[in-house]
């Protein structure tokens, strides 16, 4: 139900803009938001948003260089990325459907999307 778009190779101090696309079965209300996995580790929060937009939340890593920002009337939610750094390089997955208000576990959100890759070379 969920599809990303917009990975890819960049150099570090560069931009990239993720975007998550919905299946209409997935309510424009849903909160939605991104995570990340590198290999090795525990997958990370990186942002999420409210249903209405009204509330945004970012992990602590990327505050202040990453914006989150959804359009209910597509069903979409972008990340962009700005000031990327080598330690930013990662999977990043879409979700949606918040199942709690823990916006950073990861047991709290219903759907996943199948991941797009972001590579920051140095």
């Amino acid at each position: 139900q969920l599809v990303e778009s917009g990975g890819g190779l960049v150099q570090a101090g560069g931009s990239l803009r993720l975007s998550c696309a919905a299946s209409e079965r997935a309510s424009t209300n849903y909160d939605k938001g991104w995570f990340r996995l590198v290999p090795g580790k525990a997958r990370e929060f990186v942002a999420g948003i409210s249903g209405s937009g009204s509330k945004t939340y970012y992990g602590d890593s990327v505050k202040g260089r990453f914006t989150i920002a959804r359009d209910n009337a597509k069903n979409t939610v972008d990340l962009q990325m700005n000031d990327l750094k080598p330690e930013d390089t990662a999977v990043y997955y879409c979700v949606a459907h918040a199942l709690s208000i823990v916006y950073r576990a990861v047991t709290s959100w219903n759907y996943w999307g199948q991941g797009t890759q972001v590579t920051v070379s140095s």
